[in-house]
């Protein structure tokens, strides 16, 4: 154990039954987990008998990282052949991609993406890789716990924050249900030996709320964001932000316009049945009005773009009318993103992701975090607004161009009829507030 940092030693020898860990990004903790995976396996097999791990992880990406930088240097540092094996397994009514080692004597580790049928599917030990990001939590919870219920079977579960509203954050702070706890943030880490300049991940961070909830580990109060963690993380899919995905359907690009201190952002949204599936996300830093009109032209050459969304607020005046000039009065819109339009555009965004009817790239913090920046707040005459701090990454520029991208798609927004803008907003502020009054009267 001379390789490990004396965290990771005291997660390792700690063979409680039920185990959870939070954990700082990137300080090894699911390196060290599948090695106490990999060390249960092999005392088996010397004991001549055989056992069987389960990794749950939120995607198949991360799956097959589990087994390939964890399980898989793990067994050839102990000499033992580690050939992967991928197939499709099928559980209920649906297919899902394992990947899979075989010890000598029988012995088995497995990797899949969790949900609630590949929770249900096995009894085994199981860990859970990075629990707080898994879709519904809850529903793989309660399809999970009953099967690891059975004597001498082991749970592990490390994850760093994700905010308050998953099934993570309420096993970590329950005071009952026997669960041995670690907790190792970015300055325990470093204590322990890690290599890491913490001001200058700090400083390259640049978002506090990233900062406190990755590095910090702090549970992060939702109350104000206009987008939860939990919602933002639904709708991640590891097919989405892929250009060589494009189906051909039609598309809608969200421009956040900016010269200098922000970041100019075209996202492209691809509507695919009653899904609006993220295709590219470009983003330029102090780029010339030259070098943006030409990322653009490249964007409507390479997909079939019905409508693009603009910020035509303050500088985004003329680019918004060379655009229209290029493109077609029809396919362009720019909008004024202050008061009302801003609101209005936020809520039609807001519903989709409630709704999961967006996919946007997964396991991209800072992106995470940018959706997540936003906040709701009430003027000093009560009237909400939505503000957003600026930091080195922005004024949360990504997340105000995929809003203005989803908005494309509403004819409410950009063909406003005579009292169509207030329609609209009337019915979103019913529907919010339908939803609130819902919200409020679950126990």
């Amino acid at each position: 154990m001379g390789l490990l940092y004396p965290y990771q030693v005291r997660w390792l020898k700690d063979d409680a039954r039920f185990k959870i860990g939070m954990f700082a990004r990137q300080t090894g903790k699911t390196f060290t987990t599948t090695l106490e995976l990999v060390d249960d396996c092999v005392e088996h097999d010397v004991a001549g008998g055989r056992t069987r791990w389960v990794i749950l992880s939120r995607g198949e990406r991360q799956a097959l990282e589990a087994m390939n930088e964890g399980v898989k240097l793990h067994m050839q540092a102990y000499g033992l052949a580690a050939d992967l094996l991928e197939y499709d397994l099928k559980l209920e009514d649906a297919v899902h991609r394992a990947v899979e080692v075989a010890f000598p004597n029988g012995s088995r580790i497995t990797a899949l993406p969790a949900n609630a049928d590949t929770a249900r599917g096995f009894s085994a030990n199981v860990f859970l890789d990075e629990f707080a990001f898994h879709k519904d939590s809850r529903a793989i919870w309660r399809a999970l716990f009953p099967v690891v219920s059975k004597p001498g079977l082991k749970l592990r579960i490390t994850s760093t924050p994700n905010g308050k509203s998953n099934r993570f954050y309420e096993i970590w702070t329950s005071a009952t249900g026997g669960w041995s706890k670690h907790q190792v943030d970015i300055h325990q880490a470093v204590a322990d030996g890690l290599p890491r300049d913490i001001e200058e991940l700090h400083a390259g961070a640049g978002d506090e709320d990233l900062w406190r909830q990755e590095y910090e580990l702090r549970f992060l109060d939702e109350a104000s964001a206009w987008l939860s963690y939990e919602v933002i993380t639904a709708c991640e899919d590891e097919a989405a932000g892929r250009p060589e995905a494009y189906q051909g359907g039609p598309c809608f690009i969200g421009n956040d316009i900016a010269r200098r201190s922000d970041l100019w952002v075209a996202w492209v949204l691809e509507l695919v049945g009653d899904v609006m599936w993220t295709r590219e996300i470009s983003t330029l830093r102090n780029a010339s009005f030259a070098a943006q009109d030409a990322e653009m032209a490249r964007l409507m050459g390479r997909y079939n773009v019905r409508q693009v969304v603009a910020d035509q607020t303050g500088m985004g005046e003329k680019p918004v009318e060379d655009m229209k000039a290029a493109y077609g009065r029809g396919r362009v819109f720019g909008i004024h993103l202050v008061g009302a339009a801003r609101m209005n555009v936020a809520s039609t965004a807001k519903m989709r992701f409630e709704d999961r009817k967006i996919r946007i790239p997964a396991g991209e913090p800072a992106l995470r975090a940018d959706l997540h920046k936003i906040k709701k707040v009430n003027s000093e005459t009560g009237i909400p607004r939505l503000v957003a701090d600026r930091d080195g990454e922005g004024h949360a520029d990504r997340a105000w161009a995929a809003m203005m991208a989803i908005a494309g798609a509403d004819p409410f927004i950009t063909q406003p009829q005579d009292g169509a803008l207030e329609w609209i907003k009337r019915e979103h502020a019913a529907m919010l507030a339908r939803r609130d009054a819902e919200k409020g009267q679950q126990p």
